[in-house]
């Protein structure tokens, strides 16, 4: 199924939107162009809990990706298996909102919700690959 294309490059562009907060933290700062790394302690809380989002979200794409490639390649055709895709999208954004914003409780349930729906996807694949 296409949505699992397409949900790939949804995440790919979630992996940036903190780092624009990231980027509005530097500017406020005094944006270092030659050492732009060391600025992070100078950064607001705020800046420094989007970096971490931004960061974090590399991580997650990348078992994200591998999942949603797995049910493609494998011919995944469920309801079960977009929710999933989507459950992923939607958790990873307000993971990032959540971090942001200091709400630990939600950003963690975020996070088990957009692992769940990676899992979610490993699972069907192997099913849909023995069938």
């Amino acid at each position: 199924m296409i949505i699992f294309l397409y949900s790939i490059a949804a995440a790919a562009v979630l992996i940036y939107l903190p780092f624009l907060v990231v980027g509005y933290a530097r500017a406020r700062v005094g944006y270092d162009v030659s050492a732009p790394r060391a600025m992070f302690d100078k950064l607001p809380p705020y800046g420094q809990r989007a970096t971490w989002a931004h960061q974090n979200s590399f991580e997650a794409f990348m078992i994200f990706a591998a999942a949603a490639l797995m049910a493609y390649v494998t011919g995944v055709n469920s309801p079960t298996a977009v929710w999933a895709a989507i459950a992923f999208l939607v958790a990873r954004l307000l993971y990032s909102i959540f971090y942001i914003l200091n709400i630990p409780l939600l950003r963690s349930l975020m996070y088990a919700i957009g692992s769940l729906g990676s899992g979610t996807l490993f699972v069907l694949s192997i099913i849909q690959a023995k069938g």
